[in-house]
């Protein structure tokens, strides 16, 4: 549950002094330097010094004045630049200070240098002091805080009976969300959604013929809250238009829910669910007495990937399951890439593991093997761009991937269907089905692989969320538009083909990619192994100072964006916009387990800072969809693995080494999911056996089952640490209960 509070602010004030020895980025002269400052979290745009000509070392001698709060992981970066005005403006150096290690009333004088010789030194005042008179209001769940809003309406009309040619007003306010926006004089009305604590300012540009620019600025702070102010403007001639300031408080309740348990409509839902398994269970293990509430397992569905392979099998295997009658046994069902399709079609039902699914298969088989050229017909190219079109118009962003999740639409349906994911909660209203749970990774755009950068995302038909932040929106708002926390302008919810689109989003890859899954599956995970080694070492810098690349350092940073560069890279409105970062943010325990990017120790280049999500199919990093059901607050008993991958992704046999539950970076399907794993190779529903079980027993396969007590009497017949549940899935059956030992934190990327 998010915490509220009311933080003191502070006064950073970093005055930049001067530069020794800078090397030289021209080839006759000493450098022309200026010097960047940029604090998010206090300012929306970099700052900037003079630019000295000619020197080495240059003095600026300028100071720079910040309102911070102590609450926040407030970062400071300071850049040296080489003016050039003919191309590209060099970088010297580079600087990342945390004001979090000054202390209040504190000054401190740092030197940063680029070398332990002195070489390239700049010289730097930091000074922090309270502020007594000044308050605000966070809202924070220990990672992420949501600040005060202030929103400035601005209406504007014309004065008397104007004759003009062409005039057009330009209106920003710095850091909005809203940014520029321009209309003709005296044309509607506008809005600009901004933090309370920015000292920000409305400006107003007025082009008039040929007339030089008019410009206008008005301090938001000098408006009085909830009162109307009016203008006249221009000033130096005949005022062409009047102009109506308001300045009000923006809504004190978020529209993103900050929290790390599951939703009150998910609890809700388990409550009615565990009903419905203790009658299943009873039944399949001819139980005598009724199953007391605490020993009601949770059974999860995980299945992975694999294109139509993965769709057709999952339906032969909940088909198995419901014939076996173990089906209503299961709590969740989560999906990734091919296997969301086989979910989507079935949740159209509101009561589909209730009735034979004998129909649906054969209607899939239907659609598996029809012709697939009509997805290309002239009619159908006219129905995409008008769907496209639309969809543009709305607001949602233009990219490739919606093309394809229409595309798709087509290859697995006669028609255009109108389902939604809110939709699917019918089918979850009185507990009748699993909860469905679909996955996709948020990337970055450009120069970082998906390996550097993968940040799993879930949907269900109750919520979107990332669960490292414990942020989480209404399924029906994915798409809209957010900033800090607030809904600020809601676009109609999308069919659920174009979520199939960015679960099954394969376009999005980029050249890196694709040549680590091109190689052997031993060498991906053992390369994958070594990046994760590598992330759980990092650490936030308290202070990095780094060196411009050297000629072979850019040559390579070029090819390396080519290889990192997403050409068809998905675009959806980010609903973490906005928000800053707590000050112990890389500390919490829940952030801590789902670390596992390069960018973790630098709050300035997380998703937040993004306008928008780059999602793509989670088959790009791990073709597994358990990392929703390895949270803690979801209490996950047992997970059914149903694998589709064609290489085996959690197959042990034949791997150098072994494996150790209390070393999950030691093996790929430890690492993924933390906690006891006992994975059985073969094909995804093996025939049934009357022998012990293979698994435990198999030469060269490491038993990673942990002891605990069962919950449930259906298992007191079981040695400690197993769950075995008859029929032809008994060798797919993985004991993940965490135990007091499991639960350190550990990466789940």
């Amino acid at each position: 549950m998010a915490l509220a509070e009311v933080s003191r602010t502070c006064l950073l004030t970093v005055h930049v002094l001067q530069a020794h020895r800078l090397p030289s980025k021209d080839l006759m002269t000493p450098s022309d330097c200026y010097v960047t400052l940029w604090l998010p979290t206090a300012c929306s745009h970099r700052l900037q010094t003079r630019t000295v000509k000619n020197s080495s070392s240059p003095i600026w001698n300028q100071s720079f004045h910040f309102r911070i709060h102590r609450q926040l992981k407030n970062v400071v970066e300071l850049k040296v630049f080489d003016q050039d005005l003919v191309t590209g403006d060099d970088p010297i150096l580079s600087v990342l200070f945390d004001a979090g290690t000054l202390r209040a009333g504190e000054f401190r004088c740092e030197s940063f240098s680029l070398s332990p010789q002195g070489e390239g030194r700049l010289e730097v005042e930091f000074r922090l002091q309270s502020l007594a008179d000044c308050a605000e209001q966070l809202v924070s769940n220990g990672i992420l805080v949501a600040r005060e809003l202030s929103c400035l309406h601005v209406q504007l009309e014309e004065t008397g009976d104007q004759k003009r040619s062409e005039r057009r007003v330009q209106l920003v306010v710095p850091g909005s969300f809203e940014g520029l926006q321009e209309a003709s004089v005296g044309t509607g009305s506008f809005h600009f959604h901004c933090p309370a604590c920015w000292e920000q300012e409305l400006r107003l540009h007025l082009q008039v013929d040929d007339a030089p620019e008019e410009q206008l600025k008005v301090p938001l702070s000098a408006l009085p809250s909830g009162q109307l102010v009016r203008l006249l403007f221009p000033t130096s001639q005949e005022p062409l238009m009047r102009v109506e300031l308001k300045k009000e408080e923006g809504p004190k309740e978020l529209a993103v829910r900050l929290g790390f348990v599951p939703c009150a409509e998910e609890q809700a839902f388990l409550s009615m669910r565990k009903q419905v398994v203790a009658a299943a269970l009873k039944q399949a293990l001819q139980l005598d007495g009724d199953l007391q509430e605490d020993e009601i397992p949770v059974v999860a569905v995980m299945a992975t990937g694999g294109g139509i392979r993965a769709m057709t099998s999952l339906y032969g295997q909940l088909a198995a399951l419901k014939e076996l009658g173990l089906l209503d046994c299961v709590s969740y069902i989560t999906g990734a890439s091919g296997s969301t399709w086989a979910l989507a079609n079935l949740y159209e039902d509101p009561e589909w593991s209730q009735k034979d699914l004998a129909r649906p298969t054969e209607l899939l088989k239907t659609q598996v093997t029809k012709s697939k050229l009509g997805v290309l017909a002239p009619s159908q190219l006219q129905r995409y761009r008008q769907e496209l079109a639309e969809r543009a118009r709305l607001g949602y962003p233009s990219c490739f991937t919606n093309l394809w999740a229409l595309i798709n639409e087509a290859l697995l349906h006669d028609e255009p269907h109108d389902c939604k994911l809110s939709d699917q909660r019918e089918a979850l209203s009185h507990g009748q089905n699993p909860l469905p749970i679909y996955c996709a990774l948020n990337t970055k755009g450009q120069s970082l692989t998906t390996f550097e950068f993968g940040e799993w995302c879930e949907f269900t038909p109750y919520e979107v969320g990332l669960p490292k932040y414990g942020a989480f929106i209404p399924s029906e708002l994915f798409g809209s538009e957010f900033f800090m926390g607030q809904l600020m302008k809601r676009l109609p919810e999308s069919r659920i083909c174009f979520l199939e689109g960015i679960w099954s989003n394969l376009y999005a890859a980029n050249l890196q990619d694709s040549l680590y899954w091109a190689s052997e599956p031993s060498q991906f995970w053992d390369r994958w192994a070594r990046n994760q080694d590598s992330l759980d070492k990092e650490q936030v810098p308290l202070l990095k100072v780094e060196a411009p690349p050297s000629t072979a350092g850019r040559i390579a940073e070029f090819f390396a964006d080519l290889l990192t560069r997403r050409p068809l890279a998905q675009a959806t409105h980010n609903f973490l916009h906005g928000f800053h970062f707590h000050q112990d943010y890389f500390q919490h325990p829940h952030f801590s387990t789902w670390k596992a990017t390069t960018l973790d120790g630098l709050p300035n280049q997380l998703t937040p800072t993004e306008p928008h999500l780059c999602l793509l199919d989670v088959g790009y990093l791990i073709n597994t969809s358990c990392p929703p059901l390895l949270q803690p607050t979801r209490d996950v008993d047992l997970i059914l693995s149903l694998d589709y991958n064609l290489h085996g992704a959690f197959q042990l046999q034949g791997r150098q080494g072994t494996c150790s539950a209390d070393s999950p970076s030691a093996c790929p399907a430890a690492a993924a999911a933390p906690g006891p794993v006992l994975p059985e190779a073969g094909d995804p529903v093996p025939a049934h056996h009357s022998q012990p079980r293979r698994a435990a027993a198999a030469s060269g396969v490491p038993c990673l089952l942990r002891p605990h007590q069962p919950r449930s009497p259906c298992c007191a017949s079981l040695s400690s640490g197993q769950r075995l549940l008859p029929g032809v899935l008994s060798p797919w059956l993985y004991s993940l209960h965490r135990g007091p030992a499991d639960t350190r934190g550990g990466s789940l990327g």
